[in-house]
């Protein structure tokens, strides 16, 4: 069968599939099919809940698979290869950026180029240049620039490059950073600000061909010695993979409450989910932190990944997430190895966690809609999986307002018990795959998504287009209360159903039956609290603060 008959096959297999995904969805959703129930309703077990409990297993399991096949650690083959690490800096705190560096000396694999980009060139950004010059700058081969510009701008506040002289003077710098980066094992360049993108941009163009791979990481991020050497493992075993990532933690994670949720977050999100997509070829985030890709494959896609746009405006954020999508689109698979591992930071303030969350739900919902072209080239896995983990918000945000709006007590403790239960499944399989009891914590987090991330997911879609704020430099943290806009509006809507029930309820007394539920409900979502609370204080919150225990791997003590 010719290749353009076989493809577009292939895009009407894709099409009617996801089409059928979504229709049973929807259709087990909207009839309320019930399997079983008691006899006036107050427990059911239906259709949907069926599907969804599927989904959740069939994920379980190719991740428990994934995991077993990461287990039988292949030999590097190619040593010789080159590989170049790509920092993107932006007012970043001294001793984070210091511990970055340190870190990355540390790496074992020989070879290996460095090149650190500031985003900004002012006097009060120099700071991140003489912290490179402190770590990097005894070793050989070691080289920085100002440069006034960046490759998109010359530096003379007109937003472009300007003709005649400034042109030329602008090729000249542009060819003197390449030369730089291209020349030197360490290099710095600090340029004009232009966002994390034209960061990313000027490492990648100044590096064009001379290296195979190219690995990317935040310069919040401490990197363990062998992930190099892991990640390039995966990309040598097989030449149709085009991106690898590894597994991200939280090297701040008991600063606070919410960060320490975010660690228990994270490590669900990349052994089970990303972990889950790996085994089928196609992880759908290739994570800043730390992330590798042939280079050849990059230079194909880097102008158009740079000028990307969306409802004509310039994309300025999610450039992993559109890294990753470029990738794909060209046929390659991409993979996830838990055996390269680092740390990040993360916020530890609540407004600033859930500014990035909605930042990340925007680039989200936007390269949803850009991967969709690129389902018929991949397995029906990612169809499904987009499909399901797309619209699974916008189900539960219907679900819970008709919940909370139906006048019954008891439907809004069932929907509360029902959460913290799907919670505790998923904490106790993570226990069991990561060998840790702190995986029970996960439960906790359930909450957190209803609450709060939940809202913030359909304000990320009502305002995609907006690019003014998100997480700022961690040097100056700014918190944006903007986020806590959807919070407010979303918990408004719920103490609304909850006046409403209440006042329904009284028109009408209690029958026993309903009675003898709503105290056992009570006490049973009680005492889950209780035990996670008294759990987290014994645990966890004595841990709080307390800096010099939280960089529980060796490579974090760079």
């Amino acid at each position: 069968m010719p290749s353009h008959c076989r493809n577009a096959l292939n895009i009407v297999v894709t099409t009617l599939f996801a089409a059928v995904v979504l229709f049973t969805i929807l259709l087990a959703y909207v009839t309320g099919y019930q399997f079983i129930h008691t006899e006036q309703h107050h427990l059911s077990f239906g259709l949907y809940g069926a599907f969804l409990s599927l989904h959740l297993f069939l994920q379980s399991l190719f991740a428990f698979l994934e995991h077993r096949r990461m287990r039988n650690p292949s030999r590097p083959q190619h040593l010789r290869r080159s590989v170049a690490l790509c920092i993107a800096a932006y007012q970043e705190d001294p001793d984070y950026l210091r511990k970055c560096l340190r870190s990355i000396r540390r790496i074992s694999f020989p070879g290996l180029k460095v090149v650190l980009v500031v985003d900004g060139n002012r006097p009060e950004d120099c700071y991140m240049m003489d912290i490179f010059q402190e770590v990097m700058g005894g070793a050989d081969q070691a080289g920085s620039m100002v440069w006034k510009g960046n490759y998109h701008s010359d530096g003379s506040g007109g937003g472009g490059v300007g003709g005649g002289r400034r042109s030329t003077v602008h090729m000249e710098e542009a060819a003197r950073v390449a030369r730089l980066v291209r020349g030197c094992r360490y290099s710095c360049i600090m340029q004009e600000w232009g966002g994390k993108r034209e960061v990313m941009y000027t490492a990648f163009k100044a590096l064009g061909d001379s290296v195979d791979y190219v690995q990317v990481c935040d310069s919040d991020t401490v990197l363990d010695p062998a992930c190099t050497i892991e990640m390039l493992k995966i990309l040598e075993e097989d030449p149709m993979v085009g991106g690898v990532g590894g597994d991200v933690q939280i090297l701040n994670k008991y600063d606070s409450w919410i960060s320490f949720l975010s660690s228990v977050r994270y490590w669900m999100a990349f052994n089970i989910e990303r972990a889950c997509q790996s085994y089928f070829g196609c992880v759908q985030c290739i994570s800043g932190p730390l992330g590798m890709y042939r280079n050849s494959l990059l230079q194909r896609f880097l102008e158009p990944w740079y000028h990307q746009t969306f409802l004509g405006s310039k994309c300025s954020f999610g450039d992993d997430r559109h890294l990753t999508n470029r990738v794909l689109s060209f046929g390659y698979k991409t993979k996830y190895t838990a055996r390269s591992q680092c740390q990040t930071e993360t916020p530890t303030q609540y407004l600033r966690w859930l500014n990035q969350q909605t930042r990340w739900s925007k680039s989200y919902f936007r390269e949803w809609l850009y991967n969709a072209l690129w389902f018929h080239k991949h397995s029906l896995w990612m169809t499904y999986e987009s499909v399901v983990t797309g619209f699974f918000p916008f189900f539960l945000v219907a679900t819970v307002i008709h919940l909370f709006y139906r006048g019954r007590l008891w439907n809004i403790l069932l929907f509360l018990l029902t959460v913290q239960l799907v919670g505790m499944v998923k904490a106790t399989y993570a226990c069991f795959l990561r060998g840790s009891l702190v995986m029970i914590f996960m439960s906790l987090y359930s909450l957190l998504y209803m609450s709060s991330l939940l809202p913030a997911k359909i304000f990320a879609l009502l305002t995609i287009n907006k690019a003014g704020w998100g997480t700022s430099g961690r040097r100056k943290i700014v918190v944006n209360l903007i986020g806590a806009v959807p919070v407010t509006v979303w918990t408004m809507v719920l103490l609304g159903g909850v006046a409403y029930t209440i006042y329904c309820e009284t028109q009408e007394p209690f029958s026993e039956t309903e009675k003898a539920l709503l105290i056992a409900g009570t006490i049973l979502y009680a005492c889950y609290w209780l035990i996670l609370l008294v759990l987290y204080l014994a645990i966890v919150a004595k841990r709080c603060n307390k800096r010099e225990e939280q960089y529980h791997l060796p490579y974090a003590e760079a």
